[in-house]
């Protein structure tokens, strides 16, 4: 089979990039609203009330030291973590919650998208280098995939660094071997896709494989 990016035919331009970058959860994963939604469900929690946690830990205006950003640079542990989350949390049913595994059954329902799944294999396959760049919520990652689709895999815990922080592009940058320009990064949260335009990288919202099939076309990635 030949190179689907179109490389090895005559007269065709060089895609612009050399390597895709990926977030997980609701990028590789089905969105993040369908699988927090359905915990939600699951566990009759207050909606309004998660909504409110999670702007104020989560939201562009979260203060730095929260606990969803400590989480992420790998200062709280998984079970710390959860102990926060649950005090925080209400039921419409009054019941309490079980904060022992509250994440794995909150991302109980993160299900890789096979879509995107065949998108990045197809990518690598094709010679691209491909990256998995994650703010961790804990280690739930199936490893076996990841080795599968990516060259390259930086998760926030393990650096200590999470997105926005410029530091962490530049550090995934490093890993890859490509200057920014020459790369692509798809993330589901606007703030992270403007940080990564600020360091010179293409960079898209995701919100499908339609969608981001047809951003990388624009860049002379067909697959």
């Amino acid at each position: 089979m030949g190179d689907t990016t179109g490389n090895d035919l005559p007269g065709v331009k060089r895609p612009e990039v050399d390597a895709l970058i990926f977030d997980w959860g609701g990028v590789l994963t089905v969105s993040v609203p369908e699988f927090v939604g359905a915990w939600l469900h699951a566990e009759a929690i207050d909606r309004d009330v998660y909504g409110r946690i999670m702007r104020d830990w989560l939201g562009r205006d979260a203060l730095p030291g929260n606990p969803v950003y400590r989480l992420e640079t790998g200062e709280l542990t998984v079970p710390e973590f959860e102990r926060l989350l649950a005090a925080e949390l209400i039921t419409t049913s009054g019941a309490g919650i079980d904060e022992n595994g509250l994440l794995k059954r909150m991302f109980g329902g993160a299900t890789p998208d096979p879509a995107m799944v065949e998108l990045v294999r197809k990518a690598r396959a094709a010679g691209l280098h491909t990256a998995l760049l994650s703010n961790s919520w804990g280690e739930g990652y199936p490893k076996d995939l990841l080795l599968e689709l990516f060259d390259t895999v930086v998760i926030s815990g393990r650096i200590g660094l999470r997105k926005p922080d410029e530091r962490i592009y530049h550090h995934t940058l490093e890993q890859v071997g490509v200057p920014a320009t020459r790369s692509v990064f798809f993330d589901d949260a606007p703030v992270n896709v403007e940080a990564a335009q600020a360091v010179g990288m293409h960079a898209f919202r995701h919100t499908g494989a339609e969608s981001t099939r047809a951003h990388l076309a624009t860049l002379g990635v067909n697959l």
